[in-house]
């Protein structure tokens, strides 16, 4: 498990991150097979941002899923800078998953019971990082997504902006290789809403990592450095 853990650490700029071939998604409902993904697939290189776009109920969320190794693609491979993770057994994907991979959601599931910086030290905690690190480490994150002021409040008590901007740092916590994003703007007014995704381009732009994100919103898509579409269950 180390040498995996460690060769996934030895990837140059530019180099493929994350590899997706012949991807497939069966459920079944009612008796009766389900196709949601049915093929295709697509490279995301270090330092690049992807917009993953296509009609409600195409496929997009359950292609995050997949790739986020939160579920298991029917057939078809996913390589994480070369490994193989699709054929990885439960307790590696989890661990491949919160060492390398960080999620965005469309809201910003903050545990309520929680101050913002305790929300962000969790993922660090379950990594292993000691708790005082950790905090230390967590405020440096509250302060680059300029909402250090609220790191004492609990989620109730801050505007859905604010949330999510927790919801980033919690998501950089781990230093991940990949960030994934599903409409990570899309409960947030407008104008919050720019700012969310301007500080989301600017932290991967920064920290040279990639980026893969969901969304409807073709302005947004626009902003990134390609788009891939699923058309009837096909990625392409």
């Amino acid at each position: 498990m180390a040498n995996i853990l460690d060769s996934l650490s030895k990837v140059s700029r530019g180099d493929v991150v994350l590899s997706v071939r012949d991807i497939k998604k069966t459920f079944m409902e009612g008796g009766q097979p389900l196709h949601i993904l049915r093929g295709g697939g697509f490279d995301l290189h270090r330092g690049e941002i992807i917009a993953l776009v296509g009609p409600s109920g195409s496929g997009k969320s359950t292609l995050l899923q997949c790739v986020g190794l939160l579920d298991k693609p029917t057939s078809g491979s996913i390589l994480l800078t070369g490994t193989p993770v699709h054929k990885m057994d439960d307790e590696m994907r989890t661990m491949m998953r919160r060492r390398k991979i960080g999620f965005v959601y469309q809201r910003h599931n903050l545990l309520s019971d929680f101050t913002a910086l305790e929300n962000v030290v969790l993922p660090m905690l379950a990594n292993g990082v000691d708790e005082r690190t950790a905090s230390v480490k967590a405020m440096k994150l509250l302060r680059s997504a300029n909402v250090a002021h609220r790191a004492s409040h609990l989620p109730g008590e801050m505007s859905g902006g604010e949330q999510q901007r927790i919801a980033v740092a919690r998501a950089l916590a781990n230093d991940p290789e990949i960030l994934l994003a599903d409409e990570p703007t899309g409960s947030l007014d407008p104008s919050h809403a720019s700012s969310v995704f301007d500080l989301l381009l600017n932290i991967v732009r920064k920290n040279k990592m990639a980026m893969l994100f969901v969304t409807h919103d073709m302005n947004l898509a626009s902003r990134a450095d390609k788009k891939i579409t699923i058309c009837d269950g096909i990625v392409e």
